[in-house]
């Protein structure tokens, strides 16, 4: 089994204050079950977050991580919500923060 980290996405783009926070954790996990969203198992919704509007979500397999990135668009559709919202999906990676430095400090 991989590492957690490998098996994580980031999510950005969740609707913030519309619903409480359990119920767009289900609805998240609900999103990355499908597999109309090339998603499949999920271990763990991590939501709230302490960055507004951001989600992480770790599958149980790391292939299913690989076809999540691959789709296009990733558009959040409940009947709980008055309209889609558009879902940025990236890596999860734990030196983010040390790279976001790298490259303000270091411009290439």
């Amino acid at each position: 089994q991989a590492a957690k980290s490998a098996r994580t996405v980031v999510i950005a783009g969740v609707p913030d204050g519309l619903l409480h926070d359990d119920v767009m954790t289900d609805i998240l996990m609900i999103h990355f079950q499908m597999s109309k969203n090339n998603g499949g198992d999920v271990e763990e919704v991590l939501y709230p977050t302490t960055k507004k509007g951001v989600a992480y979500v770790t599958f149980e397999d790391q292939e299913v991580v690989e076809s999540v990135l691959k789709k296009d668009e990733h558009r959040l559709e409940d009947k709980r919500l008055s309209r889609y919202y558009p879902l940025k999906v990236t890596r999860y990676c734990e030196n983010v923060s040390a790279f976001v430095i790298y490259l303000v400090v270091l411009p290439l």
